[in-house]
């Protein structure tokens, strides 16, 4: 049953306000803001897999966008070969980027703090570097992408509408999943090595295994996020592996709210929307100055460091907080 006194939280009312908004695009919108929107679920879904390791495990990965380059290039190199269908695609793209995150978790789960940033920073250079080498599949140039995956007629990825539904449903699945988690037994395991993994191994956790299970995790949901990137830019390159990438992705969850299940959502549309804003407008001050919108990004993020150190999210709760005196 719904309640009714959830829906005057602001948070939750914003939360909605934009999923029925996220609903009407493909109805009401062009072609523009349909791929703009596919783009900020697409990145959305890949927060949430960074979320679910930094927001929620404390593990400050820098290398993240690796396994949003895998996925890319897993379904790049399969329809190269001839192979489009997405039921072998995007398992493939998926299974690739579990497997690489659970090679480096394995080693970098060893390590804690800057120790551990760097092991996933240089980890994921080195995948970056072997797509630059990749000659075969277009190196530092990239590979253009001629057909998009295929479903057996069941899905036409070419329609932006269908393609755009398609990162719609799969968004709320990753949701569901990570709420799922982060309220089971696994989940506040977790959390609990999060806060004090010490005392959560003294209390008989295993909490180095589950650490590992959820990096896995997240470099699964990651490359799904990637295999759908490259359907949607019809083009992969080393570009989508490198560490800006992946500062870009710490970004939208620091943005959006860590530990929170919406963060990434609030964070990645901040971010594009910021992005889309920004750049013509420094260009209007500023002729040819457009790709140089950080500048002003810059001091926006710092006051959100300052004045909302939980994000947007926190924001909105503080919004929802009854007012005293």
């Amino acid at each position: 049953m719904l309640d009714v006194n959830a829906l005057r939280n602001p948070r939750v009312m914003i939360t909605l306000l934009l999923l029925i908004a996220a609903v009407l695009v493909p109805f009401f919108a062009g072609n523009f803001l349909v791929s703009f929107g596919s783009r900020i679920i697409i990145w959305t879904i890949a927060a949430i897999s960074l979320n679910v390791i930094l927001g929620y495990g404390g593990m400050v990965s820098f290398g993240h966008a690796a396994y949003l380059g895998i996925g890319g290039y897993a379904v790049g190199i399969m329809a190269h070969h001839g192979i489009n269908s997405g039921f072998l695609q995007w398992p493939v793209a998926m299974l690739a980027s579990a497997l690489w995150a659970l090679a480096v978790g394995a080693l970098s789960m060893r390590t804690r703090g800057v120790y551990f940033i760097m092991i996933t920073l240089a980890f994921a250079q080195l995948i970056y570097f072997v797509g630059v080498g990749l000659e075969a599949y277009g190196g530092d140039d990239g590979l253009t992408i001629y057909k998009r995956s295929e479903f057996a007629g069941i899905l036409s990825l070419k329609n932006r509408a269908t393609f755009y539904w398609t990162c719609f449903v799969l968004m709320l699945g990753v949701f569901y999943l990570c709420h799922r988690l982060v309220q089971s037994r696994f989940g506040m395991v977790l959390q609990g090595s999060k806060s004090n993994d010490l005392r959560m191994r003294a209390l008989g956790f295993p909490t180095t295994r589950y650490r590992l299970t959820a990096f896995t995790l997240a470099g699964a949901m990651c490359g799904l996020a990637g295999a759908l990137l490259a359907n949607q830019t019809d083009f992969i390159s080393p570009a989508m592996m490198h560490w800006t990438a992946s500062g870009d992705l710490i970004v939208i969850v620091v943005l959006g709210g860590m530990g929170t299940l919406f963060g990434p959502l609030y964070g990645a549309i901040a971010f594009f929307v910021l992005e889309e804003s920004l750049k013509p407008l420094i260009d209007w001050v500023r002729p040819g100055w457009g790709d140089y919108w950080r500048l002003l990004f810059g001091p926006l993020l710092v006051m959100v460091a300052l004045y909302a150190r939980g994000g947007l999210d926190s924001l909105f709760e503080r919004a929802a907080r009854p007012r005293h005196g």
